[in-house]
């Protein structure tokens, strides 16, 4: 019998952001070409029953092979990134291109377009990251950059080699308003930071234990409400990214009570894990350093309700990876530096969609379709590929996630696939695992294995918001 697919996944039950119901999914050419029961014959075919079927998930804020202002670089490039990313049922990342002062932002582009090329595994776009908006960025560089595919850029509040003043913040806003381009905000009151980070210093408070303490919930809450009360002002269209506390919560709830151009994200670090988690000395605790700091559990449970009442539009993993044991990685100024010293942020692609569905679906505080639209579809919508990814659809990419809502996994970083030396979540307990991720037709974790080479990712131009 010909076959009338080159892949059918049949029986399981579909679940998209909407909906749910019990179809085959047949894939040709890389893209859905049919939905329905009974589907014909396939080359190849998946059994899902009793599973789910759902996108791929779409990460849409972690840094692979980036170099820090310090001149770091992440320990995931992007083939490591992307089956670390394959393994835990992420399809597409979006990174970032990451411009350090001095540099064009377009050779910064192009560099990124080389380093993914023969790397990527899965399919990939970039954020750009602004930190010297110049007039030559600003009026020739970022309109060429939007026009070929990058239509969302971050700033910093904070970190001296990043940050912009509120008059530079303007001038980013404005100009991203004029193309239909998103802004992401790194939200922190750098000088509120500096002065408490100074008081802990000076008291000797210089541990990885000390580090929530240096960077309060009132710092973030202030650069929150200021980065969107500017972006309001120059008509630029925001998503304050990484949100960790309530303080930080209430701006943008106001905001999106005035049907402002306002989105936020969360990550499942804020999520899970507290600044209690820290509280042991030791440089061991480094592993937990990431700015925002971990918060308390009241800021959790606020996290969790505000996903839940759609006040947070998506999750992302913010995976941010450097080593414990490595000399480039959080050991680069040695085991006694103080926490001002240690590289900032921790892994967490793999893990994303696994933490997130057992301690949101699981345990009652999401729905399923809460689920894919935190993770795959609300990005992919955000950020202009949607509904290319981010759908189960007739026209779509076949980007799908074969879920087992069942399996129970004890986290184990020795069971990962990215390139660090450990996982935050060392030990968790968590129900709901891929069985299958597919990119483009293509099986490339079959719950076992990788399977696929370095470099068959693709770069995703993207549309501006709204187009």
């Amino acid at each position: 019998m010909t076959a009338t697919f080159d892949l059918v996944v049949r029986g399981g039950t579909v679940v998209t952001d909407a909906e749910s119901r019990r179809l085959d999914v047949g894939v040709r050419g890389g893209r859905v070409t049919a939905l329905g029961e009974g589907l014909g014959p396939a080359s190849r075919e998946v059994d899902a029953s009793g599973l789910l079927v759902m996108p791929g998930g779409v990460d849409a804020h972690c840094h692979v092979d980036q170099r820090s202002s310090s001149g770091l670089m992440t320990a995931d490039d992007f083939f490591t990134g992307g089956v670390s990313a394959a393994c835990g049922g992420t399809t597409t990342i979006i990174p970032f291109a990451a411009q350090h002062r001095g540099q064009r932002l377009r050779d910064v582009v192009a560099d990124y377009h080389l380093r993914a090329g023969g790397r990527a595994f899965v399919d990939y776009g970039f954020h750009l990251i602004v930190s010297d908006p110049t007039e030559a960025v600003l009026r020739d560089e970022l309109p060429a950059l939007v026009a070929e595919g990058c239509p969302s850029l971050k700033v910093y509040m904070t970190y001296d080699a990043l940050k912009l003043s509120d008059r530079q913040l303007l001038e980013v806003f404005e100009a991203a308003g004029r193309l239909g381009a998103m802004v992401l905000v790194h939200a922190e009151n750098s000088d509120a930071v500096a002065w408490q980070t100074g008081r802990l210093l000076a008291a000797g408070r210089t541990e990885p234990r000390h580090h929530p303490a240096s960077r309060p919930a009132l710092a973030e809450g202030e650069a929150t409400h200021r980065a969107l009360a500017l972006a309001e002002l120059a008509g630029a269209a925001v998503l304050i990214v990484h949100v960790s506390c309530r303080e930080a919560l209430g701006p943008i709830v106001s905001a999106k009570a005035q049907g402002r151009r306002v989105w936020a994200e969360t990550c499942p670090q804020y999520l899970l894990l507290s600044a209690g988690d820290m509280d042991h000395p030791g440089f061991e605790m480094a592993k937990f350093v990431c700015s925002p700091p971990l918060r308390s559990p009241a800021d959790q449970t606020a996290l969790w309700d505000a996903l839940s009442g759609g006040m947070l539009d998506l999750v992302a993993s913010d995976h941010a990876p450097y080593r414990l044991h490595d000399a480039q990685g959080k050991q680069a100024h040695g085991t006694d530096a103080p926490f001002t010293r240690i590289p900032n942020g921790m892994p967490g692609l793999e893990l994303r969609l696994p933490l997130l569905f057992s301690e949101g679906v699981v345990k009652g505080r999401l729905s399923a379709h809460q689920f894919v639209a935190l993770t795959s579809t609300n990005p992919a919508r955000l950020y202009g590929m949607y509904p290319r990814k981010g759908a189960v659809a007739v026209g779509a990419d076949a980007d799908l996630v074969v879920w087992d809502p069942h399996r129970e996994t004890v986290v184990s970083h020795a069971a990962l696939h990215d390139a660090m030396d450990y996982t935050p979540f060392e030990g968790m307990t968590v129900t709901g695992w891929p069985a299958c991720t597919i990119s483009r037709g293509e099986i490339v974790w079959d719950g076992q294995s990788v399977r696929g080479e370095a470099g068959r990712g693709r770069f995703v131009a993207r549309a501006p918001l709204g187009a």
